[in-house]
């Protein structure tokens, strides 16, 4: 018999019971197999764990673009049945329209979600937001003038220009290099205070989870359930958090809980 589940109304996202597989030429592989996460409304949630362990299919599920063999996903208390525009998405590859300014790649959304605003009130929230992430000046320029850090500022920008309720991150910072990465988890927090949204980061980076979640759920080895959930409890949103002994305590916590799902390491209460 097919479970169904209510939303939690005060969560923005209600991921109940999911599973799912994907057909192969040597029948179904189970990725997900009983997934409960739940983002209240204008949380932040980190999802990290092994690879290939399904992270990246929780992202479809939310966005409307893939739908669970069983269990529900809840946005804003409704069953997603559809894709929504609600969700923006930014990926570590941020794939942006060479024969287009990085002003108009940012107002792409615009050309696609309906909007109310005028098309000047379109490019004047492209432009405040490029601003916003340090890319004042460059509205003009072609992708292939920007430096990768730069490209994947104007790819926030694009995730946000229609306004989202859900902002998902799937490995954003991957590909670029660690004083880059840190710039840009800065201005992750200065884009969240003036453009609030609620927000799910895909990501192998466990500094990276801490520092920009206030919820960090760690994901078995497939098929992926929700293993253990961390809530980042912490004042100090500055970059020289990372380098305390409470951050400190916190990787360690995590570190530990990926080697259990990487089978490296046996679970609590498990014979040794």
């Amino acid at each position: 018999m097919v479970k169904r589940y209510e939303s939690v109304m005060e969560n923005l996202i209600d991921i109940r019971g999911v599973r799912h597989a994907y057909k192969t030429a040597s029948g179904p592989l189970p990725v997900l197999d009983g997934l409960d996460i739940s983002v209240p409304e204008g949380g932040f949630t980190a999802v990290v764990g092994p690879s290939g362990c399904g992270k990246s299919t929780l992202t479809k599920l939310i966005a409307g673009l893939l739908f669970p063999d069983d269990g529900d996903v809840f946005l804003q208390g409704k069953k997603v049945t559809s894709p929504r525009a609600t969700v923006g998405m930014a990926f570590q590859n941020p794939v942006m329209l060479e024969w287009r300014t990085v002003l108009k790649n940012v107002m792409l959304p615009l050309e696609i979600v309906p909007t109310q605003l005028s098309r000047t009130e379109q490019e004047d929230r492209a432009r405040y937001l490029l601003a916003l992430v340090g890319l004042e000046g460059f509205e003009d320029k072609r992708p292939s003038e920007l430096s990768g850090g730069m490209r994947q500022r104007a790819s926030l920008c694009r995730a946000l220009v229609h306004q989202p309720d859900v902002l998902i991150l799937d490995e954003p910072f991957g590909a670029l290099d660690a004083f880059t990465r840190e710039d840009l988890w800065q201005i992750m927090h200065q884009v969240k205070e003036k453009e609030p949204f609620t927000g799910v980061l895909i990501t192998h980076d466990l500094r990276e989870s801490i520092y920009l979640a206030d919820q960090v759920v760690v994901l078995s080895g497939r098929p992926a359930r929700t293993q253990f959930v961390l809530d980042v409890k912490t004042d100090n949103r500055d970059i020289e958090m990372l380098y305390t002994p409470q951050t400190a305590d916190m990787l360690s916590t995590l570190r530990k809980q990926i080697e259990i799902a990487q089978g490296r390491s046996p679970a609590a209460g498990d014979a040794t």
